[in-house]
């Protein structure tokens, strides 16, 4: 997922900066509109929360049919995951790359990209959302 909006500003090793107001953009990461729809069509209430994630792979995949929806849903799924893990474990923040590919940094270091993963959750869903969670959670 390109964002290009959010500008190609670079520190000195040059990886993508975020703007001076991470919580912005952890705002607007989290938005995941066609997510939140179709979870709120299901009965799912997405409160970012783990719970939530588990609720989730609970659906009935419905949108597995619609090619032209299919893509959205995966990016906001992994946004969806992105926003939770940011909220709830120590030390996680968003990074954007240069690439414009917004992941997870977590306290170690470590980088997961959510989008992918979110792709793959709503294309086959495996692996479950909560299970991610309960990776990244561990690391």
């Amino acid at each position: 997922m390109n964002i290009p909006f959010l500008g190609h500003r670079h520190d000195r090793s040059g990886t993508a900066a975020l703007p001076a107001d991470p919580e912005s953009i952890a705002a607007l990461l989290s938005e995941c509109e066609l997510l939140r729809s179709q979870a709120d069509e299901a009965g799912v209430r997405l409160d970012d929360t783990p719970a939530s994630l588990e609720a989730l792979d609970q659906v009935v995949p419905r949108w597995r049919d619609d090619a032209e929806i299919l893509p959205r849903l995966g990016n906001d799924a992994g946004l969806y995951l992105g926003t939770v893990v940011v909220r709830t474990v120590a030390g996680a923040a968003w990074r954007i790359r240069p690439d414009g590919e917004p992941v997870v940094r977590l306290a170690s270091g470590r980088e997961v990209e959510v989008v992918e993963s979110g792709r793959e959750w709503a294309t086959s869903g495996v692996p479950e959302l909560s299970q991610l969670y309960a990776e990244v959670s561990e690391l």
